[in-house]
């Protein structure tokens, strides 16, 4: 049995499945023991092609969400392929009884993941609201949309900002930013958006200016004496900087005597400093 593939249209595609005719149940038992059995690709092969017919019926199902049916089609299938792997023949019922439950949620998914740019579905109660939404309709009053809002958080268990809130975001499509904007068919939303970054050449020079501070910073740290290169780097270089105190401990001092040391390297790095920017203005 030959997989059918759509080859221009989908009209064909569904032209051939509909020519696919349903396995006996003998025949499905059959297929599925000897694919569990020794792994047999083209029994797992004919079982798939012959529930294209059920998944495409599904896929269709999901049409008003303005999605690519064929797409639909598409995720509908992985989902009967993981069903087929999974199933087990023993148990009595039939493949397409177990089949629907991953179809069904390959096309959800799909769907989820295709709706919206910002991601939705990211909970339980999302996921569960997405597909029931639609439930809410247009009422006549406020009244009654309070009412029918309260029902169908009731029913699957969620709060009723939770409906109000995954309502919005459903109904909140996706705005191209080239988009004509009014009358002038040539303006679009992306021209009235302000670059305020900086431009290339004062990325440059910041870039430049970095470097020099750290070339001149390192620069002055090398003119320091050990101990007063260590004291200045755990006091402000340091992820958890060390307080005078344990300064003193380290070097079996005073707090004051940390201070002092501290004062003269501060000092030493600010003529260093200093010496070397006036002599690169220079």
């Amino acid at each position: 049995m030959n997989y059918p593939v759509a080859i221009n249209q989908l009209d064909q595609f569904l032209t051939k499945v509909r020519s696919i005719k349903p396995l006996s149940a003998d025949r499905e038992f059959e297929l599925a023991v000897k694919f569990k059995e020794s792994g047999d690709v083209e029994a797992a092969h004919e079982l798939v092609v012959s529930h294209l017919p059920f998944v495409v019926k599904i896929a269709f199902k999901y049409r008003h969400y303005m999605l690519p049916v064929q797409d639909l089609i598409q995720e509908g299938s992985i989902g009967l392929m993981k069903a087929v792997k999974r199933f087990d023949p023993y148990k009595g019922f039939r493949l397409v009884s177990f089949a629907v439950w991953w179809v069904k949620a390959y096309i959800k998914n799909f769907i989820l993941k295709s709706w919206n740019l910002v991601k939705l579905g990211t909970t339980q109660a999302q996921r569960k609201l997405f597909f029931r939404i639609g439930d809410i309709g247009q009422q006549k009053d406020e009244k009654s949309r309070s009412e029918r809002i309260d029902k169908l958080a009731e029913e699957l268990n969620v709060t009723s900002d939770d409906v109000i809130e995954v309502e919005a975001r459903v109904k909140a499509r996706d705005w191209s930013l080239d988009e004509p904007l009014g009358d002038d068919r040539h303006f679009t939303a992306m021209e009235m958006l302000e670059d305020k970054s900086d431009d290339q050449e004062t990325r440059m020079m910041s870039l430049e200016s970095d470097r020099d501070l750290c070339e001149a910073t390192d620069k002055a740290l090398r003119r320091l004496d050990e101990r007063e290169r260590f004291i200045v780097e755990k006091r402000f270089m340091d992820d958890s900087p060390w307080t005078l105190q344990r300064l003193g401990e380290h070097f079996g001092t005073s707090r004051e005597r940390m201070r002092q040391i501290e004062k003269r390297a501060l000092g030493k790095l600010r003529r260093e400093l200093s010496s070397g920017f006036s002599e690169a203005a220079a």
